[in-house]
């Protein structure tokens, strides 16, 4: 299970790393027009309207993502069915399909449905498409049938997966989106326990995107609590008025960016610099703009104990807020910006005093993170057991052109592992070729270790792993031109 959950993880790699910059540009352009959030001007608009053109669309990325990451080849069909089942499910779980479903009015819908485009049905609809993938993508059919064979037999296959997937999702999201929201308006009624509790289920609920259903018994005017639109109006109480939001600058300002260099420092040597251009991306991002997901999701699949984790410190920082009264608020999220904004507002309660818990929980989250993830050997971004490879792994000696290297480099390899005959499946990770092959008794290690690879690892009697180093794709891209 673990294996499997890091796997996810790596799969997600590819569409977190492109939401640090979507992040910024919202700050940014937040930053330039904090009031009319672009509709005062045209520079904040534009950066706004780009950045959230990624981070809105966080669940479309994640379903091409993790299609083509947990696919057994990375193959174009796979990211399309990824995309083709997430259209599926969320099309036929939508408002008005819903609607007309039930025989009701759009406005009587479940408000569950009106969440359904979320970061968990993403990784269901990528994961479904994948599997599909794996099945189906060798199968041939009749000759009648034979233009739907192979690939293009995936998006079908997932598309049926998927109405099966939205029939059951018809009954049971209700459900588990309903009792969320009873839930929160339970422990709402617990004062600064309960604001410590929310805190820890809104982060643990974050790769689900049922956070939401807490957000909107706490944030928002559900169950008459209204914290955050209390808070910018002037409504309320001052030192209580804002308590589901304070705690979380601390977090998100000091705590995560604490984290992420924790995570570089403990990385493997030679990947300390790709795991630096995500952490530090990210690391920002949660500083300035509170946007955090890029920083959670890149280590809550690859390291879920280490997330849970992290889910506490943040119900341990609210709950703390919440106590001693400390109040700031956000209208995007819990970062620079919002901060000093909201300073000034007249319920803001000695807001200065969250940059001291932050600093506090800064040392915290360093000490705790370096100590977990070196005692428990956790699997952050640049520690992967893919990526566990010798001390003089890296690339291979630069001699003539690049691309000449590459291409005898992968022809070597390719011969060594028996050709078209013997090779059944290419695939990469960041530094290693993933091969399955039909007999292993036909690789001849010898010939593949001559091209000056750092190691080989045979995993059973059908797949082997050739440890390239950081330009292994290019070795890869090579190898498969030379498939037939």
């Amino acid at each position: 299970m673990m294996k499997y959950l890091q796997r996810l993880g790596r799969s997600l790699m590819l569409p977190v790393s492109v939401l640090p910059a979507a992040a910024i540009l919202m700050g940014i352009g937040y930053w330039i027009d904090p009031e009319g959030w672009g509709s005062g001007n045209a520079v904040a608009a534009f950066l706004i309207k780009a950045g959230d053109s990624i981070i809105a669309n966080i669940p479309v990325l994640f379903a091409v993502g993790v299609a083509l990451g947990m696919a057994k080849v990375k193959d174009g069909s796979a990211a399309l069915s990824g995309l083709v089942g997430y259209l599926v499910v969320t099309t036929l779980l939508g408002i008005d399909s819903v609607a007309m479903l039930q025989g009701i009015e759009a406005g009587a819908v479940n408000a569950a449905f009106g969440n359904i485009e979320n970061a968990f049905i993403g990784i269901i609809s990528g994961l479904v498409a994948a599997n599909m993938f794996n099945r189906f993508s060798e199968v041939q059919l009749p000759d009648a049938l034979a233009f739907f064979s192979g690939k293009r037999l995936v998006p079908i296959m997932t598309s049926a997966a998927m109405l099966i997937v939205s029939a059951i999702l018809f009954f049971v999201w209700p459900v588990v989106y309903g009792g969320l929201v009873s839930f929160a308006q339970g422990i709402s009624n617990l004062g600064a326990a309960g604001a410590g509790l929310y805190g820890f289920f809104n982060r643990l609920l974050i790769p689900t995107g049922l956070h939401h259903a807490l957000n909107s018994v706490f944030w928002f005017d559900v169950a008459g609590i209204n914290d955050i639109g209390n808070f910018w109006s002037g409504n309320g109480e001052k030192g209580i008025t804002g308590m589901y939001q304070a705690g979380f600058f601390p977090i998100m300002m000091f705590g995560l960016p604490a984290a992420a260099l924790a995570m570089y420092h403990t990385a493997k040597t030679k990947r300390k610099k790709q795991a630096a251009s995500l952490l530090l991306a990210a690391g920002f991002a949660s500083f300035f703009t509170g946007v955090t997901e890029p920083l959670e999701f890149s280590f809550m699949f690859l390291a879920p104990a280490l997330y849970v984790v992290h889910a506490a410190l943040t119900g341990i920082s609210l709950f703390i807020a919440a106590t001693f009264q400390w109040t700031a608020g956000f209208g995007f999220s819990a970062g620079l910006v919002d901060f000093v904004l909201s300073s000034r507002l007249p319920l803001a309660n000695e807001p200065y005093m969250l940059l001291l818990q932050g600093l506090f929980f800064a040392v915290i989250y360093y000490v705790l993170f370096r100590f977990l993830i070196t005692k428990f050997s956790l699997k952050t971004p640049g520690r992967e057991d893919d990526e566990l490879v010798e001390e003089n792994a890296g690339s291979p000696e630069e001699t003539g052109s690049k691309k000449d290297r590459f291409v005898s480099m992968a022809t070597q390899i390719y011969e060594g592992l028996g050709g078209d005959e013997n090779v059944h499946a290419l695939d990469n990770c960041t530094t290693r070729l993933r091969l399955e092959v039909r007999d292993m008794d036909k690789v001849d290690q010898a010939k593949i270790k001559a091209t000056g690879v750092p190691g080989i690892n045979v995993i059973d009697k059908h797949n082997i792993q050739v440890v390239v180093g950081t330009n292994v794709q290019f070795v890869a891209d090579e190898m498969a031109k030379l498939r037939k």
